[in-house]
């Protein structure tokens, strides 16, 4: 998925797969700030045996790293990556589109088998969430923050950007595609939108993706981990809490546009035990909220 609401990093066979580590055609190294990632060592770095990711592809340009792992994912074992180095494509929640740089930053979806009772996988993005904050946060010295469902947030300036997003799609009986994309090295007039943000743009200590991949990654394993041995229970695993101690959008006046063309706006007051945003109305109702768009909305009401 992608990063600023046109997310996407579906990861794709419609690529040069390899992994770069040296010039070569197709202006590779056009951009010095922006190095291709190095498939050869991210494998060594995170294949091992008994480990989650079992096979990893860096391609050049893909329509979306999602789409592609989905049509892939019946001969993949779990712990497949597909990473991008350019996605065409991408797609976001709700069908939104994204597109960004070639190399500007991380795109890539994840092929997992929860082996978990299905009305617990709702926790998966919020658990991708969690985990792709708490790794890009050591490896790039940045602090994130997590918007309910899906979006990573970062400060640019002192205002909260979105720079990155997750997008989860159920495939066959048994597997999960799990699409992630970072805005890593985007300049502000690379933005696509204004309230877009990078880890270059919130000054990250650290833009060099493949260390931040590699972490991403690491930090997924260890929490898919804990939340399946726990038989996907997010109390139980820690992942309620720690959702909703890094969430800022609880706290806030929120404006929840909903499916049939209905909203409503009140508090954000909590994640309930199935990942859901519960929102107060100013009559004291609480409503679970489990798909929609949550706006967070400034005190004057916009």
């Amino acid at each position: 998925m992608t990063p600023h609401d046109t997310p996407g990093n579906p990861l794709g066979g419609h690529g040069t797969p390899g992994s770069p580590s040296g010039p070569s055609a197709g202006g590779r190294w056009s951009d010095l700030d922006r190095p291709p990632l190095n498939a050869a060592a991210l494998r060594r770095a995170l294949i091992r045996p008994g480990g989650l990711w079992t096979s990893l592809d860096v391609v050049e340009r893909v329509g979306s790293t999602n789409s592609d792992l989905v049509d892939r994912a019946a001969e993949l074992g779990e712990g497949a990556v597909l990473v991008a180095e350019e996605q065409t494509s991408g797609r976001g929640r709700l069908d939104r589109s994204w597109t960004a740089p070639p190399r500007s930053g991380l795109f890539l979806s994840v092929l997992l088998k929860p082996g978990v009772p299905v009305a617990r996988w709702g926790w998966l993005p919020l658990l991708t969430g969690v985990a792709a904050a708490t790794g890009l946060a050591r490896a790039a010295g940045a602090d994130f923050a997590l918007k309910w469902p899906n979006d990573l947030m970062v400060k640019v300036g002192g205002e909260e950007r979105k720079a990155g997003g997750i997008l989860a799609e159920r495939v066959g009986g048994d597997g999960v595609v799990i699409g992630i994309g970072v805005n890593v090295t985007l300049r502000e007039d690379e933005l696509p939108v204004p309230q877009a943000g990078s880890l270059a743009l919130a000054n990250a200590v650290s833009t060099d993706r493949d260390p931040l991949l590699r972490a991403l990654l690491r930090s997924l394993e260890d929490w898919y981990g804990v939340w399946r041995a726990a038989n996907g229970d997010a109390r139980a695993s820690r992942l309620q809490e720690t959702y909703a101690a890094g969430c800022s959008t609880l706290g806030l006046t929120v404006r929840a546009e909903l499916p049939g063309d209905r909203s409503l706006i009140g508090e954000a007051v909590a994640i309930d035990g199935d990942g859901r945003l519960v929102v107060t109305t100013p009559d004291g109702k609480d409503h679970p909220i489990g798909a929609g768009d949550i706006v967070h909305l400034r005190p004057d009401g916009r």
